[in-house]
């Protein structure tokens, strides 16, 4: 595995955990203001999707072989 590699799985890593801690944020506090709470869940999902994209490719990347479009059999 590359050291780039190992950067995207940390960064998606730390994105999956601050979109936790701010989904965490926005369900547990429903008390303020609705929209700022619809806002940071909204933006949480985000991050966590972004998080969870970011470190599966990684891990995708590292852990395949590329495909040769020349082994096949052509027609």
């Amino acid at each position: 595995m590359s050291g780039a590699n190992i950067l995207f799985i940390v960064v998606g890593g730390i994105a999956i955990l601050i979109g936790l801690v701010m989904l965490a944020t926005s369900l547990r506090n429903r008390d303020g203001d609705q929209r700022k709470h619809t806002a940071l869940l909204m933006v949480g999902m985000m991050v966590l999707a972004f998080g969870l994209i970011l470190a599966g490719f990684a891990i995708a990347y590292a852990t395949t072989d590329p495909y040769d479009f020349n082994e096949g059999t052509g027609q």
